[in-house]
């Protein structure tokens, strides 16, 4: 006789007992299960991990993107690029342009309950505003001369002077000083633990895997109506591709090529595909650190020896314009008059003699050593990979040796971070606002800084301080255009293409507006109906 037929008799007994007493909890447990497992899920392609999942530190596309649904800032930029309240209410700007006055939402939240007050502004501040910290986010709040919290719900900022962008300088995530105070934040855990006031919380990271979001139902603006962000980290583009065919994918940007190629009728029949232009653009950006690189006649050489027309045609299909500078064309600073330098073998030939190099059995040489370079470029961009490859063909036919390194994504910001590159092949994108301080001041070329080509100008310098302060449209307009043309000049960068940004959603996601700030402006307001719910 063994020990179940030995308590077969008390386990029936047991068996009552528990029908008896959970009879009633039953339902309510099935209820659960089955609302769990009806819960909608947004998949997305990511094609790199986050790095850290804190505002002040997101430098990077992926950790930004995590980062702006789990904080806010005080402000926001509503579906036509207009500064609107976010966690304040309402702000009021001084006669003189120099103080703003936040006035915050009573009974935000922060996703851990605990109510959000205008001391979490300021303490946000002060973070930014350390030394000790390793932002590239700082330069806007160095500007202010005094912060302070007056009372519970508003928040005071006085500037030095005037500083025109200093409104959208707050729509950076606002940090929570009860979980912070007195934390070295570089290294913090909170930055793979984030907690924040946004739609959603993070509710799982597996490094190099995925990024699991839920949504939160605390959120002051109203719960989202999606239960979940799921973020798939898929670096190969093919791969994230097949995905997308078989529906493992809900949404992700596809290249122009795949638009115009890989559609199937099965991607037609299930998904959206939405075509906006792009707020940024693609470069080559030269380490000006590297002897090679320290002539501009040598970098207006490799402009003119790169055929920009032929990347659009051939990689974007015609899904794009050649860039002619640091804003893209749908900036209210472009300036169309500059006119973007024409392919010219013959001419970079010429500046790159006047340059002391010369022609040895068809290699460029100076002072007996061959002009070789590096470009390096992300996995899972496979516009950047064959724009690279175009690149190294132009340059091959004018002596020039070019390796090219497609690296993972962090291993890739890492070389960008440390300045161990030559040149990198990369995109921005950037804000509605003109003011790029942070991307070309020469104090911006530090650690964790963007300025990470190392481009000093003292005009740009002083030209960018002043458009900071310059509070007419019409003048600050013009200061930004000639800041454009000199740096288009001088060359820091080999400006590429504007693309335009294409997206596939799945149909069965309603709610969706196009606008100026693309469809994701109201994820929040997004739904899928009860017969169209999948769980992943």
């Amino acid at each position: 006789m063994n020990f179940f037929t030995q308590n077969l008799s008390s386990r029936k007994n047991y068996i009552k007992i528990f029908n008896k007493k959970f009879s009633v909890l039953l339902p309510v447990a099935f209820l659960l299960i089955a609302n769990i497992c009806n819960a909608s899920t947004l998949i997305q392609r990511s094609i790199g991990d986050a790095n850290r999942i804190n505002p002040i530190f997101a430098t990077d596309s992926a950790s930004a993107d995590i980062a702006g649904w789990i904080f806010n800032g005080l402000l926001k930029y509503n579906k036509n690029l207009k500064l609107v309240g976010d966690l304040a209410k309402k702000y009021t700007v001084s006669k003189d342009g120099k103080t703003v006055t936040f006035i915050l939402r009573k009974g935000v939240k922060w996703q851990d309950g605990v109510e959000l007050t205008a001391k979490d502004a300021l303490f946000t501040y002060k973070i930014l505003t350390n030394p000790n910290i390793a932002t590239p986010y700082s330069t806007d709040f160095l500007l202010i001369d005094k912060a302070e919290a007056l009372g519970k719900y508003r928040f005071r900022v006085h500037y030095k002077t005037v500083f025109v962008p200093a409104l959208a300088s707050w729509t950076m995530g606002i940090l929570p000083y009860h979980l912070l105070k007195g934390h070295n934040l570089n290294n913090d855990p909170f930055n793979r633990n984030p907690v924040g006031t946004g739609p959603y919380k993070l509710a799982k990271w597996k490094s190099g895997q995925s990024i699991l979001l839920s949504k939160n139902r605390g959120y002051f603006a109203g719960s989202p109506h999606i239960d979940r962000l799921l973020y798939k980290i898929i670096p190969d583009n093919a791969t994230a591709f097949l995905q997308l065919e078989s529906g493992k994918i809900d949404a992700m940007g596809l290249s122009p090529i795949q638009l115009e190629r890989q559609i199937t009728p099965k991607i037609k029949k299930n998904y959206n595909i939405y075509i906006t232009p792009s707020f940024g653009y693609t470069y080559l950006g030269l380490n000006l650190r590297r002897p090679i690189f320290k002539d501009k006649k040598v970098r207006q050489a490799l402009n003119y020896a790169i055929n920009k027309k032929q990347i659009i045609d051939t990689i974007l299909f015609g899904e794009g314009t050649v860039s002619n500078g640091i804003y893209p064309p749908v900036s209210w600073v472009y300036d169309k008059s500059v006119k973007p330098a024409k392919y010219n073998i013959e001419k970079a030939k010429r500046l790159l003699r006047q340059s002391g190099f010369i022609y040895r059995n068809g290699k460029l040489t100076k002072n007996g050593k061959r002009f070789s370079f590096t470009i390096i470029t992300n996995q899972g961009n496979s516009e950047r990979k064959y724009a690279a490859l175009i690149i190294q063909s132009d340059l091959k036919k004018i002596g020039i040796d070019v390796k090219i390194r497609i690296l993972e994504w962090q291993a890739f910001l890492n070389l960008i971070n440390s300045r161990k590159f030559d040149a990198v092949l990369l995109g921005w994108q950037l804000s509605p606002d003109p003011d790029q301080f942070s991307i070309w001041h020469s104090s911006q070329d530090k650690p964790g800084g963007f300025n990470f080509v190392g481009y000093h100008n003292k005009t740009v310098d002083k030209l960018l301080e002043e458009g900071r302060k310059t509070v007419n449209v019409k003048q600050r307009k013009a200061i930004y255009q000639k800041i454009n043309r000199i740096i288009y000049n001088d060359k820091p960068y080999l400006f590429l293409y504007s693309p335009y940004s294409i997206i596939a959603l799945h149909k069965r996601f309603k709610g969706v507006k196009k606008a100026k700030a693309g469809i994701f402006y109201n994820l929040v307001d997004w739904y899928v109906p009860k017969e169209l719910e999948i769980y992943p």
